[in-house]
């Protein structure tokens, strides 16, 4: 079997003050290629840690996290910067989208911080805008656009240097029923496509769409289960 990442006893510690804040208490799961995971728990339970981890925005105070065949603990700042930017694609929940500038210019924004924006990489920018259902908003600005829109764009924008790996944070969490139910089914067919998913919900029904769930409760694993 092929594995996107492999987590080993990962533990994170904080310094608050003089007090030690144990965030992850040794946390240990595979995730197979083209696996769609969902990671639950109580408010301060480790999610938002354990998905900092995953998205090489932090590193972990021990144990190991393997994404393909590297290791990730022993990355330099830079290699950890180029991880991120080629081999991950996030979605957050607030959408996290530049005001002044319109759909396709959203989405191009990682290849901006990455130097390059040729000719070709503006028409994948359009692609992947009517992948995602806005083909024809592509000169609106996120203002212009309702929530689901915008987060459109935001999975459109993570998938722009066309990353198997994709972590999202409360995905669903500003939207109503009928538009979380769009953007999961979009989810979903980016898994069926192959590309691994980690999304981080305190939503049952999102929960339940996907193929595993691991809830977290003060730092470990509770559950793991497939369905």
């Amino acid at each position: 079997m092929n594995y996107a990442a492999r987590i080993g006893n990962l533990r994170k510690e904080y310094r608050l003050g003089g007090e030690a804040v144990h965030a992850l208490r040794g946390v240990t799961f595979d995730v197979p290629e083209g696996d769609y995971i969902s990671i639950m728990g109580p408010s301060g339970s480790g999610k938002s840690t354990l998905l900092n981890l995953l998205g090489c925005l932090d590193r972990p105070t021990s144990g190991s996290f393997l994404l393909g065949d590297d290791d990730v603990s022993r990355m330099t700042d830079d290699q950890l910067s180029e991880t991120r930017a080629r081999r991950i694609g996030f979605v957050f929940q607030s959408y996290n989208l530049l005001p002044a500038l319109t759909v396709v210019e959203n989405i191009e924004v990682p290849l901006v911080y990455s130097g390059r924006v040729t000719r070709g990489d503006r028409q994948r920018c359009v692609e992947l805008a009517r992948l995602v259902g806005l083909g024809e908003r592509l000169e609106h600005r996120p203002a212009q656009l309702s929530g689901g829109q915008q987060q459109r764009v935001a999975i459109a924008r993570s998938l722009v240097n066309d990353p198997r790996f994709m972590l999202a944070d409360e995905p669903t969490g500003n939207l109503d029923s009928a538009t979380t139910e769009e953007i999961l089914n979009l989810l979903e067919r980016l898994n069926r496509d192959g590309r691994t998913i980690i999304l981080v919900t305190h939503e049952a029904e999102v929960a339940e769409r996907t193929r595993r769930t691991i809830v977290l409760r003060d730092g470990q694993i509770q559950t793991d289960k497939r369905r």
